[in-house]
């Protein structure tokens, strides 16, 4: 072999090392790298090393990367059809690489790059699947990129092969093979993989694109079973309303018209959602609209011919004409199959025959209405609805017998609460008293009490009833039930004494009261107390006023201070008007006492107000230091106010002017007052004492940070000057002291 190259005098060293060591690699990498840095023979040396390396060491994988590497490099700038035998070549020595080193993914990658630029696909496809077959399945994925861009680019039938093998191998990149399909126009492959896709349930998009192909591709996918693949599509609720467009378009493509209508016809009954069925009637619309031009187009050619019309452009005239009036309907019928409890579509489609005015559909869809909306799963209303409507289609047209034939069958049928039983029975009352039939009225009335006792509004009606056409006995019968059934408001009890009373009935009225009382407690029964307590007065006046202290006393008994001010202003009153003033006077000062505390200042007031109009000014003296003794620094000031301004009016100043020193330090601002009374009533004298009181409380009341600051400021230069005072002091020399000793330190 080293007869083969040229051998330097600097090859001497390396070829000593190979010789003496034969089977070390690195000293054959050492000698290879050198020569090819010297560029000695061009690339044949190389490869003449590299070939004696080999036989001493063929199972290198190092080695063999190196050496196919470089024999590939040989042949860039070689074309693989004018250098056939170069390329054959290397493609041997691939081969005998591949004999020790067929499970190293790189050998094969490369080789397989080699393959894929020669012109034999069918060499370079074995290649690739040698490729397959020898390495395991965990390094395919090295493969597979390459070996997919060469079927791309070779496509046809080995594409497809590729492709397939691929899927099987990784099913979940299906799409990849998918895509390729569409792009190439393989229809039928391509809906085949789909259909697989949607049996493995991977599917996603995959009908609606199934469905696209099948429209748009009738006879690429003939051989296809195209109207039951669609039909299983649209049995599993997958986009059923572009599957029913997609199977009519398949027929319409393929010439099968009336077929295809017949699809578009099953569609618009069988689609439950309004979506899909938005999409099926657009596509069927516009079938019959393309059906209408195709007919106006022939028929001008037949005008053109001079022969004459035929009946075909109105038939298709006429069933687009129909198809848009039934819209509604079938836009109802979806509604209804999607949910049939939906009281609201039920009702809607009542309308849309009642604009046809058509009784017997009218009739029909109530009866369907009633009979398939369950009460516990009705939405959009409730069943009563549904009846009330039913019902009052036949009372707009005065068909008395009609009405009271759904409304009896109404209150018997199953619904879904005693309130739509209650809603039944006052509509049904309120429509016999609206034609005046009374005892129609009363009877339904009397029924509904019996089903729904509890009611406060059939009881309410009835008694409206017995009321206006009734006896006194039988609305008082009506009444004591509601009682008894203890459903009464306190609006009930106030109408029943109303009633009693406007029959001459006063103590009943009164006890219809007191019970009422009993049942109720606070705050309600504080209303109820105050209209008893006023028709009582007004009653009786003065006639019976033991009677009625008593029952002011019995209301105030159990009354929380909160509610019983109102008791205690209107008992005061009756003592003013038909008692004697000094009780009237003890009744506003137990109010003081026995109202909230936040209305104690209002009544204070109230009581001076009194007591100054029943035994003059000055009795007052005694109510407002009373108050301002018992209220809180807030309200008193304000009751001290008063008090200072009764003074003025006694011409009290004096005692006025103490009121108002009284208050100050209360912390309440009451300046612009007392400013005002030392300019009408004051001097010089009164008017500086009023601003030093003021000085001195805003000096303690005073919580400005400012304000505080400056103060605090002040006092620490008081206490600096008075400490530097004290050091001048001790530091001036003192008087002599006779008595001192005079010593000297010599002395000591």
């Amino acid at each position: 072999m080293a007869s083969q190259i040229d051998i330097t005098d600097d090859d001497l060293r390396f070829e000593e090392e190979v010789l003496r060591e034969p089977y070390k690699l690195k000293g054959w990498l050492r000698y290879i790298d050198h020569k090819r840095a010297s560029n000695s023979g061009g690339g044949r040396s190389a490869t003449v090393l590299f070939e004696r390396a080999l036989k001493r060491l063929p199972g290198s994988y190092k080695l063999w990367k190196q050496y196919l590497e470089h024999r590939l490099s040989l042949l860039q700038t070689k074309n693989a059809a004018l250098c056939h035998e170069d390329y054959r070549r290397v493609n041997l020595c691939f081969e005998r690489a591949l004999l020790l080193l067929h499970k190293m993914p790189r050998i094969w990658i490369m080789y397989t790059g080699l393959m894929t630029r020669q012109p034999d696909v069918s060499a370079a496809r074995r290649v690739f699947d040698r490729a397959l077959r020898a390495l395991p399945v965990t390094q395919h994925h090295r493969v597979w990129p390459s070996y997919l861009r060469f079927a791309r680019r070779v496509g046809g039938i080995v594409a497809e092969r590729v492709y397939a093998r691929y899927v099987q191998m990784w099913p979940d990149r299906a799409e990849e093979f998918i895509a390729w399909c569409v792009a190439q126009g393989r229809w039928a492959e391509a809906s085949r993989r789909l259909i697989v896709e949607i049996d493995s349930g991977r599917g996603g998009s995959a009908w609606r694109r199934l469905a696209q192909i099948m429209r748009a591709q009738p006879e690429a996918v003939a051989e296809l079973r195209v109207e039951a693949i669609l039909r299983d599509g649209i049995a599993r609720g997958r986009g059923a309303g572009e599957l029913w467009a997609a199977l009519a378009a398949h027929f319409v493509a393929r010439g099968l018209v009336e077929q295809a209508r017949d699809i578009y016809e099953e569609a618009v009954v069988k689609v439950d959602s309004v979506k899909d069925f938005a999409m099926v009637f657009d596509a069927y619309a516009a079938f019959e609209e393309a059906g209408v031009a195709a007919a106006l187009e022939s028929e001008a050619e037949r005008v053109a011919k001079g022969k004459a019309g035929d009946l075909m452009m109105d038939l298709k005239l006429l069933r687009l004409e129909r198809l848009m009036d039934r819209r509604p309907f079938l836009a109802s019928d979806v509604v209804l199959r999607q949910n049939p409890h939906s009281v609201a579509a039920w009702l809607k489609r009542v309308s849309l025959w009642r604009e046809k005015n058509d009784e017997a559909r009218i009739v029909e869809t109530f009866e369907d209405a009633v009979l398939r909306v369950v009460p516990a799963k009705a939405s959009g209303g409730s069943v009563a609805e549904l009846w009330l409507a039913y019902a009052e289609y036949f009372g707009a047209s005065n068909r008395a017998k009609e009405y009271r034939d759904v409304m009896d069958r109404a209150v018997a049928a199953p619904l879904g609460s005693k309130e739509e039983l209650v809603d039944l029975y006052v509509a049904y009352a309120e429509s016999e008293l609206k034609g005046g039939n009374i005892e129609s009225a009363r009877r339904v009335l009397t029924r509904a009490t019996a089903h729904t006792a509890k009611s406060l509004r059939v009881w309410a009606l009835l008694i409206d009833l017995e009321e206006g056409a009734g006896s006194v006995a039988a609305t008082r019968a009506a009444y004591d039930r509601v009682l008894e059934l203890r459903i009464a408001t306190p609006q009930t009890i106030v109408d029943y004494a109303q009633f009693l009373e406007d029959h001459s009935f006063f103590e009943d009225s009164f006890r219809v009261f007191e019970r009422g009382i009993s049942v109720f407690g606070y705050p309600v029964a504080i209303d109820l107390w105050n209209v008893y307590l006023a028709r009582f007065v007004k009653r009786y006046a003065g006639e019976k006023l033991e009677r009625t202290r008593d029952l002011f006393e019995q209301a105030l008994s159990g009354c929380p201070a909160a509610y019983a001010q109102s008791i205690f202003l209107a008992y005061g009153r009756v003592e003013e008007e038909y008692g004697l003033a000094r009780r009237a006077l003890r009744v506003y000062e137990r109010a003081t006492q026995g109202v909230a505390r936040e209305k104690k200042l209002e009544m204070f007031k109230y009581y001076a107000a009194k007591t100054a109009e029943l035994l003059g000014l000055p009795a007052t003296r005694a109510v407002y230091e009373r108050g301002i003794a018992e209220l809180g620094d807030k309200d008193a000031v304000a009751l001290v106010l008063d008090y200072a301004k009764t003074e003025c009016r006694l011409a009290e100043i004096d005692r006025a002017r103490a009121l108002y020193q009284y208050a100050a330090p209360m912390g309440v601002d009451m300046w612009a007052v007392w400013h005002e009374f030392e300019v009408q009533h004051g001097n010089e004298d009164t008017f500086k004492e009023m601003l030093r009181v003021k000085r001195s409380v805003q000096a303690k009341f005073n919580t400005d940070p400012k304000r505080l600051a400056a103060l605090e400021v002040e006092k620490q230069a008081q206490r600096a000057a008075a400490l530097a005072a004290m050091q001048v002091d001790d530091s001036a020399p003192g008087p002599a002291n006779p008595d001192a000793l005079d010593i000297d330190d010599d002395d000591l």
